[in-house]
């Protein structure tokens, strides 16, 4: 016995259907009136379109036209250019999209003028395990009272225990201030060859050659940061900061006089009393003698009679005076399978300055 399987048509109200289906009404009635118009899909004859067009450029034209586009006057010119001044001229050869196809066929289409080639900049890291090791420095603008004229601040600080070797304030910026600022420093703390590293940005007394050429004579090595980045030179920039962010701070100097005289207060407290949070709390002079290793003891001895007399106080055991770091980095390299800052890292030799 065979059965025969008979399908039903089930009748859904157009609505219903347009709602199932998340249709617009309106676009269904548009679509069936233009069916009506239209009529069924007529297939395309593909031939037709491999044919030649009866108004393309003939080959001796794109030729023609190339040669234009690429001759000593317009070969560094893009093709609207181009179209207008053969226009202006009397001369009309193919339209600017025309000259855009061709060039796009030839693959000579993009920036046609001499572009420089992208500049690759070393990312400077430097590491400081001492004093005298690298400097930092920077030079910062101070208002005065007077509209548009400032004064340059130059602070030259070590980067191991940010303490400030050197300062200077002057109604100019240039190299030779610069030049004459780090050789007094130099002598002042008796720098050897080849014993000291420089980082600074790249104004322009930090790239003269009067200041790189004495960098040279010295045997220092000159590390400069990367043009428009902003944290390769951390350490000077948060010094500025927190100089400028004094309470007695002037918003403008009455002049040279007064800025000398604040600027050599400043200098005296960042050096002597102010208590680096980088350093544990320790001043930079003490980092840079070595005198935070007797204070460091003082401090452990405070910790450990007051543990002595309430340790219940201490949840965590003993406490511990916290020590300046070892080890000073700036773009330090991070140790991914570790997830922390390696402590064992071998530095690219940077740029020594040439020597005179």
């Amino acid at each position: 016995m065979s059965l025969t399987a008979k399908t039903q048509t089930v009748s859904v109200p157009e609505r219903r259907a347009c709602d199932i289906l998340s249709i617009n009404r309106a676009t269904l009635r548009t679509y069936r009136s233009q069916q009506d118009f239209i009529g069924p899909p007529v297939p395309v004859d593909r031939s037709r379109s491999q044919s030649i067009q009866p108004n393309a450029l003939s080959e001796e034209e794109r030729r023609a036209i190339l040669a234009t586009l690429n001759s000593d006057e317009f070969c560094n010119q893009p093709p609207a250019q181009v179209y207008y001044t053969l226009l202006s001229r009397g001369q009309y050869v193919c339209s600017i999209s025309t000259m855009h196809r061709l060039l796009r066929r030839q693959q000579l289409n993009g920036e046609r003028r001499n572009q420089r080639p992208a500049q690759q900049h070393a990312i400077p890291r430097l590491h400081a395990q001492r004093a005298n090791e690298v400097w930092t420095w920077d030079i910062t603008k101070l208002a005065t009272i007077e509209r548009g004229v400032y004064l340059s601040l130059y602070v030259v600080m070590d980067l191991f225990s940010r303490f400030i070797v050197a300062w200077m304030l002057s109604k100019k910026e240039n190299s030779t201030l610069a030049t004459q600022l780090f050789q007094e420093a130099r002598e002042r703390y008796s720098i050897e060859r080849s014993q000291l590293t420089v980082h600074q940005d790249r104004g322009a007394p930090m790239t003269a050659h009067c200041y790189l050429d004495l960098l040279g004579e010295l045997a220092i090595t000159a590390s400069h940061s990367r043009p428009r980045v902003s944290n390769d030179n951390p350490m000077s920039e948060a010094q500025f900061k927190t100089l400028k962010y004094q309470p007695d701070y002037p918003r403008r100097f009455d002049g040279y006089g007064h800025a000398n005289t604040w600027c050599k207060d400043y200098v005296q407290w960042y050096n002597h009393e102010h208590h680096h949070s980088s350093l544990a709390g320790f001043t930079p002079s003490q980092v840079f003698t070595g005198e935070h290793t007797r204070v460091g003891a003082e401090r452990q001895a405070a910790l450990n009679e007051a543990y002595h007399l309430n340790p219940q106080r201490f949840v965590n055991g003993p406490p511990k005076a916290a020590r300046p770091p070892k080890h000073v980095y700036i773009n330090p390299i991070v140790d991914l399978t570790e997830g922390n800052e390696t402590t064992a890292v071998n530095f690219p030799t940077l740029t020594r300055a040439k020597a005179i």
